[in-house]
Order: structure tokens, then sequence, then C-alpha cells
């Protein structure tokens, strides 16, 4: 390469790393603002599920996200729906949260193997 084309292959480097920098700067505050405002929902959340449970359904809740975090995710969306909705009278307890959870327990699939 001539000094000419290793001028203009420097200069495209230091381009393409100040375009990175922009990149990566505006990205972090974008980033930063939608995780400081999804940490703010799930704490809304969390507020909502204390004063919609009782302690019994809090607990039974809790040990079914150990094992089951996705339906357990699906519980708590029903259970702040039902309470903005107005439609929750008093609190949940341990009982109809045992009622709720049948209710929304996905429909178990059987398998019936015929041999011929």
């Amino acid at each position: 390469m001539s000094g000419n084309e290793e001028d203009i292959e420097e200069l495209r480097q230091k381009k393409m790393e100040e375009l990175k920098q922009q990149q990566g700067g505006q990205g972090g505050a974008e980033g930063e603002a939608a995780e400081a405002q999804r940490q703010q929902a799930e704490a809304q959340k969390k507020a909502m599920l204390r004063k919609a449970l009782t302690d019994g359904a809090r607990k039974r809740l809790n040990t079914i996200r150990m094992s089951k975090p996705e339906f357990a995710e699906k519980v708590e969306q029903q259970v702040v729906a039902l309470h903005r909705s107005g439609r929750l009278n008093g609190r949940i307890d341990e009982e109809q949260m045992k009622e709720l959870l049948q209710e929304l327990k996905p429909e178990e699939q059987s398998f019936d193997i015929k041999r011929r």
C-alpha cells in the first residue's frame, strides 16, 4: 500500500471506533432507562401482590416459582389483573390460591400408545 492508502485506512479505522463509541453510549443510556423502568414495574407488581395475597398464598406461589417460574409468572399476572379490575374481594388466601392454580394449570396431555 502506498502512503495515501494507509492514511485513508487509518482514518476509516478511527471513524469506525468513533461510531462504535457513540452507539455504545446511546445504547447504554437507553438500556439503563429500560432496566430502571422494568425494575419499577416489578416493584409495583410485588407491592400489589403483597396487598392481594395472604402470607400462605404468597408462600404457595413462591414454592411454585422454584419449580415452574413461567407458570408462577402467569399466576402473578392473573392476580394483578384481578386486583386492578376490582374483581378481587379482600385478599386471596391459600385455599383460593389452590383453586386459582388448578384453573390456570395447563391441561395434561395423555399419550395413548397402541401396539399392533
